[in-house]
């Protein structure tokens, strides 16, 4: 339980540091943060779901979140001198791409 409790607080986290930011960089028309966050924020939220329920299916999701935090970690990473936000963004993306590449590693 606590592994899955880690993977879903880890995944939950990343959703919500990836709302806020578009919240900001929409302000800013900051296109590629937007982009990259909003598809963050939905395969981690559709991640989180599939863990809590116990699907089948979850563990192909794992490879996918991590593809996709990282690529938004490092697109945020680019504005976080300047933006909260964007920090915020990329330390979660981070942790939840680190999570998702453990499990992606481990076969089921």
């Amino acid at each position: 339980m606590n592994n899955l409790k880690r993977r879903i607080d880890a995944c939950l986290a990343c959703v919500i540091t990836c709302e806020l930011c578009i919240t900001d960089c929409i302000k800013d028309n900051n296109q590629a943060c937007i982009i990259l966050c909003r598809d963050c924020a939905d395969i981690c939220a559709l991640h989180a779901r599939f863990d809590a329920r116990a699907s089948v299916y979850a563990h192909e999701l794992h490879a996918l979140c991590a593809k996709i935090c990282t690529a938004c970690a490092e697109e945020c990473a680019k504005h976080a001198a300047h933006h909260e936000s964007c920090k915020a963004c990329a330390d979660a993306c981070n942790t939840c791409a680190e999570v998702c590449n453990e499990l992606a590693s481990v076969k089921k």
